[in-house]
């Protein structure tokens, strides 16, 4: 195949470094971490999945780390839970103005950060990048879940 693994692993690993490094003076100005910034922009950008345990599985981070991101940024009143009417097990998790104005914040920080990276390519360019790495993720996720190497 024309595709390296080292290529790909190495796309990933200097992605997330430039990315991480545009919220270097949010977290700086906040106090927060990365992590809790990740779980904030999740609530704001996937209004529809708002309880940890989407955060866990959609955001791919570890269930102790989104507990313990919840945790602070509810003691920082940036977001709050409200237990679910029909399930009272099931905890939604919702920004409070503060989390929202910062969700907004750090929106702004993915939106120039992302068009920075895609600068050179056309519009049609692309839109074939996200329709092709749509393709690739979903056929990770059905070898993860097959459970096979291939």
């Amino acid at each position: 195949m024309a595709v390296s693994s080292t290529q790909l692993l190495r796309v990933i690993q200097q992605f997330r470094r430039y990315y991480d490094r545009h919220f270097s003076e949010l977290l700086s100005r906040t106090g927060l971490s990365m992590r809790e910034i990740h779980v904030v922009l999740f609530l704001a950008n996937h209004p529809a999945h708002d309880t940890a345990r989407d955060v866990t599985e959609l955001r791919g981070l570890a269930k102790s780390q989104v507990s313990a991101a919840v945790d602070l940024l509810a003691a920082r009143e940036l977001l709050r839970r409200q237990p679910d009417k029909a399930d009272r097990r099931v905890i939604h998790l919702a920004l409070t103005d503060a989390g929202a104005a910062l969700a907004r914040e750090g929106q702004k920080l993915q939106s120039t950060c992302l068009d920075a990276l895609f600068a050179g390519l056309t519009q049609s360019e692309a839109e074939r990048f996200q329709e092709l790495l749509e393709k690739v993720l979903t056929s990770a996720e059905v070898r993860l879940k097959e459970g096979g190497n291939t």
